[in-house]
């Protein structure tokens, strides 16, 4: 990535961060969700796999549009929640049980996190540049994995009550 010498540099690589974010969590839900142990964890992890790949397409068409190349830029931040997601809901998980899908999950949401700040950040960077369909594009997919984020709440919640009885 060089020195971006406008906005719509920032917005370009904000956009291919995400995109190779969304590569890297894409990979690690994956094998979170092997990992979990109730049914609607795993189901909800795998359901997100399938959101994170929606948003990805999204990235790259937008990237497309405005002319940049189609290729991601990696992603540091996205490599260290990953790092931390996979050493707490993995190797370093109790084994198996309600209380590792509880680290399981929370690690999800972590990770879903990044994905809020980035795609609300480069919404707001299409709506000053005046590309107004492509700021609703990004502002769905926020919508959608706050969305995510509440619907993976919902059997953490559960876990966390049937782990501490």
């Amino acid at each position: 990535m060089s020195v971006p010498g406008s906005l719509k540099d920032v917005y370009l690589d904000a956009m291919k961060d995400l995109w190779s974010a969304n590569d890297q969590m894409t990979r690690a839900v994956q094998q979170l969700s092997d990992q979990a142990s109730e049914p609607k964890p795993k189901q909800r992890l795998q359901d997100a796999v399938g959101g994170i790949g929606q948003h990805t397409a999204i990235l790259k068409s937008l990237i497309e549009e405005n002319g940049g190349t189609t290729s991601p830029e990696p992603c540091k931040g996205m490599d260290g929640l990953v790092t931390e997601a996979l050493k707490h809901g993995i190797k370093e998980a109790p084994s198996g049980g309600r209380l590792r899908d509880v680290q399981i999950i929370a690690q999800y949401q972590r990770m879903s996190h990044y994905g809020l700040a980035g795609f609300g950040a480069t919404a707001a960077y299409a709506k000053a540049l005046g590309k107004t369909d492509q700021e609703s594009k990004l502002k769905t997919a926020v919508s959608e994995i706050y969305k995510g984020d509440d619907f993976a709440s919902q059997p953490a919640g559960e876990s966390v009550a049937r782990a501490a009885a």
